[in-house]
């Protein structure tokens, strides 16, 4: 964290503790000065020294958005007592220090605002006025109630589609304040047009959150930041992928495709794939506030185990019934190009149902994504139909913890676990298996120094021990799609401090030709709530 940024918004207060008395008085010698000296209410006095409304002081506490007004607020201070000229208002936007202080000594009047009842405004002011205000309110409601997000990938197809516009409520789990305030307005990550960041890093605030009015339930569809998107490639095609699995996958391939050559000896080669993506295309790291978002549906809660068998979703060893809408891959053969064209319009599908299609001795295979109804409808359609099998993955080091051993070996998308989630509060052994699966957590996510000595023995922070106290609480994602979904499977856990919110409802849908086959509005999904 830079220092300078705080020690100047400490600067800024200080000023205006000092320098609002005095104008106080000069407003009205028989005036309470004192009250522009109190932390907090010198805010009320502010406000009606440059005569605007009370609630003004509301969004002074929304992050960022406070760093906007508070800039208006100063160049309103400046205009009150008589500072109107172009420069006089640059000096109180861009150095209220400089000006508060100027002010403070000077010999100006209060004049109250600017009277426009006898002036014509400019368009350019009219324009002004009318986006910082809506700036102010909009990116609020944005940042503490509502957000607009995309379903940009199939993963959740069954439920959410592709080209559905969600309301993302972020009062559910109490919304999560930005760590980085300085930002583009209405822009995530990156400015339009490019990958050039929409932030500044060089002013970060602690990890804040508002409180909800409930806590996050098994088969919430929760919108939370990628936890593998701490550091991007610079690339538009790679950017919004999962950086470790890109680099573990080039380090695989410097080592001659060998997962287990590279298992023996993985530093040495992951070292070569990040130099050499430093290089081109370039990496960037991203704060957690500012990493790529992502929905899924929350399957596994705090404390409880995960696994999957045969497909089948268990908590704590037993299965649970799955969410409504959830689609498996099915590989089914027809006996003709016609036939499964008619079995694909008589079940409504579309191209992101469909991967594969081969030609086989008895016509056509296709894979298809397909729900529990769809899966019984189609059967009679076709002449046979089997469930994939992913068991190609295994040994691939796909699947989290995405490390070799001859029990992670043995996991694929259908058949994975047990994992046990963190809960805050709960202590752990440091075994090998525990260390393969929680070492990311706590390095990365709870932010400590985790060694491991070449002997097996851990230490923490620089102190040697053989359990972990968990500090927050870990959530399972997974996909709806569930054989065409990069979830939790593959990366693992969502902490906490990284869940955005509740997708809420869907008040657009539209799919595309190139994607489904046909371009059209969805009208029957507008303004539905999300299941």
């Amino acid at each position: 964290m830079h220092l300078l940024p705080w020690i100047l918004l400490a600067l800024a207060l200080l000023l205006q503790w000092i320098t609002l008395p005095a104008l106080l008085l000069k407003k009205d010698p028989n005036a309470a000065a004192w009250k522009g000296a109190v932390p907090g209410l010198h805010f009320l006095v502010w406000l009606d020294l440059i005569q605007r409304p009370w609630y003004w002081i509301l969004f002074l506490w929304v992050p960022g958005i406070n760093l906007l007004l508070l800039t208006v607020m100063h160049v309103e201070l400046g205009i009150a007592f008589g500072r109107r000229s172009a420069k006089d208002q640059w000096i109180f936007g861009a150095l209220p220090w400089w000006g508060l202080w100027e002010l403070r000594q000077g010999n100006d009047t209060w004049m109250g605002k600017r009277d426009w009842s006898k002036t014509q405004k400019s368009t350019w002011r009219e324009w002004s006025e009318a986006l910082i205000w809506a700036t102010v309110v909009a990116g609020s409601l944005r940042m503490l109630l509502l957000e607009p997000f995309t379903i940009p990938t199939p993963s959740m197809e069954g439920s959410m589609l592709v080209g559905d516009y969600l309301v993302v409520d972020k009062t559910s789990y109490g919304a999560k304040l930005p760590r980085t305030p300085f930002s583009m307005p209405f822009v995530h990550n990156a400015l339009p047009g490019g990958l050039t960041p929409s932030y500044t890093s060089w002013f970060t605030l602690p990890n804040l959150r508002l409180p909800g009015w409930r806590d996050v339930q098994r088969y919430d569809a929760v919108v939370f930041s990628f936890p593998h998107g701490d550091t991007v490639y610079v690339d538009p095609v790679l950017v919004g992928h999962d950086y470790h699995a890109l680099l573990r996958r080039e380090g695989i391939r410097r080592a001659g495709g060998d997962v287990q050559a590279f298992s023996l000896n993985p530093d040495k080669y992951l070292d070569q794939a990040r130099k050499q993506a430093q290089r081109r295309p370039g990496l960037r790291a991203r704060p957690v506030d500012k990493m790529e978002n992502y929905v899924k549906r929350c399957v596994g809660l705090p404390g409880e185990t995960v696994s999957v068998v045969q497909g089948q979703l268990h908590i704590d060893g037993a299965p649970v019934e799955n969410p409504p809408g959830l689609q498996m891959e099915h590989r089914v053969v027809f006996g003709s190009q016609a036939e499964a064209q008619k079995a694909y319009r008589k079940l409504g599908l579309t191209k992101l149902d469909l991967g594969p299609v081969s030609v086989v001795p008895e016509g056509i295979a296709a894979v298809m994504a397909l729900t529990e109804s769809e899966a019984a409808a189609m059967e009679p359609l076709a002449l046979s139909m089997e469930p994939m099998s992913n068991a190609h993955q295994r040994g691939r080091l796909a699947m989290f913890p995405n490390v070799w051993g001859d029990e992670f070996n043995a996991w694929d998308p259908d058949n994975y676990g047990p994992v046990t989630l963190p809960k805050a509060g709960q202590t752990i052994e440091l075994t090998p298996r525990n260390i393969a699966i929680y070492k990311r957590w706590i390095s990365a996510y709870e932010g400590h120094d985790f060694q491991v000595g070449k002997d097996g023995t851990t230490s923490i922070d620089g102190t040697e021990c053989t359990t972990f106290t968990f500090g927050m609480d870990g959530y399972w994602m997974m996909g709806d799609n569930r054989h065409r979904s990069a979830d939790s499977r593959m990366w693992g856990f969502v902490p906490e401090d990284h869940i955005v919110g509740r997708a809420s409802f869907i008040w657009f849908s539209k799919q595309n030709e190139e994607q489904h086959g046909e371009s059209k509005i969805r009208w029957n999904r507008m303004m539905t709530t999300v299941k």
